[in-house]
């Protein structure tokens, strides 16, 4: 039985039905599908999502600091790029020194390896943009 199928029958009530069913699901192993969030997963989004900030406000970061946008240098945008990257990087890298399998498995590993490129893309931007708004500030 599903967990769609369980869900439902909770929600409805039928709890009778659903016993037997719920009690022979969490006897199997749990084996993660594609449509599954896992927790390796779902730390790996977070950590994607964090170097992806980074990313973008880096690159606003460094086209402040040209004085493409806007008026201030882009300094504060620089280091907290610095730090959005460095934290999805950390979080990226843990993902993948923890995950039991390989890519599929539901552990998270090549979500994993995206943050911690993307974590390194952000650094990268916010180092240029705080070098950059040191030499012109």
């Amino acid at each position: 039985m599903s967990v769609r199928h369980l869900l439902a029958a909770a929600m409805l009530g039928d709890f009778g039905l659903a016993t037997p069913s719920a009690a022979h699901v969490l006897v199997q192993p749990a084996a993660a599908s594609s449509y599954t969030l896992t927790a390796g997963r779902l730390w790996s989004l977070v950590a994607a999502l964090l170097g992806l900030v980074g990313v973008v406000i880096g690159g606003l970061a460094l086209a402040r600091s040209a004085g493409r946008i806007g008026i201030g240098t882009g300094r504060r945008g620089a280091v907290v790029a610095l730090a959005a990257g460095l934290a999805g990087a950390v979080i990226g890298s843990l993902v993948v020194a923890a995950a039991d399998g390989g890519p599929g498995t539901g552990g998270g590993i090549v979500g994993g390896f995206v943050a911690v490129v993307v974590g390194l893309i952000a650094m990268a931007l916010g180092g240029l943009g705080l070098a950059r708004s040191r030499r012109t500030g």
